[in-house]
């Protein structure tokens, strides 16, 4: 995807790592109306289309802060590709069998389906992360936590109380068992085939 051409329409990614007002409503004025049309087709409301539009944005938000997000394809069709995907994980989980799906504001465009599958990709891979990190111990939790704003393990150390030999062997055996929990979770299974 390097070498693509980056969108012009990446001034929306940028305007959202900014939180740049302007940018954000633009965003719902331009797009919304046609993803809470597509909801309201298709066995939503108003209000469940404004919750699939928030978190499609906090998604699309931290792509872009963590994975560096390059647009190349129009925002319209990346962002409207994404709100469907998950209205339809929604129905799904909801067992909601009476869905009409509208081919005629289906996405056409094969940058943003594959941005799109990045995307949905690396939400499933965070959430299974954090879900994974939340069932460690809090003596790893903190150690982890401590090594992500922290860059040296003798400050690490020392801001724990522990040695730094300790520290390390520690931190090595919490990933251990973080990627233990994780690669035994069914859900790594599914993201893995």
């Amino acid at each position: 995807m390097s070498q693509k051409k980056i969108h012009e329409d990446q001034k929306y990614i940028v305007g959202l790592v900014e939180n740049n007002t302007f940018i954000i409503q633009a965003i719902y004025d331009k797009f919304a109306p046609k993803v809470i049309n597509y909801i309201k087709q298709n066995s939503g409301d108003a209000s469940s289309a404004q919750d699939i539009i928030q978190e499609t944005i906090i998604t699309i938000y931290n792509q872009a802060i963590e994975k560096d997000l390059k647009l190349t394809c129009p925002f319209d069709a990346y962002f409207f590709l994404l709100c469907k995907r998950k209205w339809l994980n929604h129905l799904k989980k909801t067992g909601n069998k009476e869905v009409t799906i509208n081919e005629e504001v289906l996405s056409k465009d094969d940058d943003a389906q594959e941005l799109a599958f990045e995307t949905s990709l690396f939400e499933q891979q965070h959430s299974l992360y954090k879900d994974m990190f939340g069932k460690l111990g809090q003596a790893c939790k903190d150690l982890l936590k401590a090594t992500f704003k922290i860059k040296s393990m003798e400050e690490v150390a020392k801001s724990l109380g522990l040695t730094y030999a300790y520290a390390r062997k520690k931190k090595s055996l919490c990933i251990g068992q973080l990627t233990k929990l994780i690669q035994e979770s069914p859900t790594y299974k599914n993201l893995k085939s």
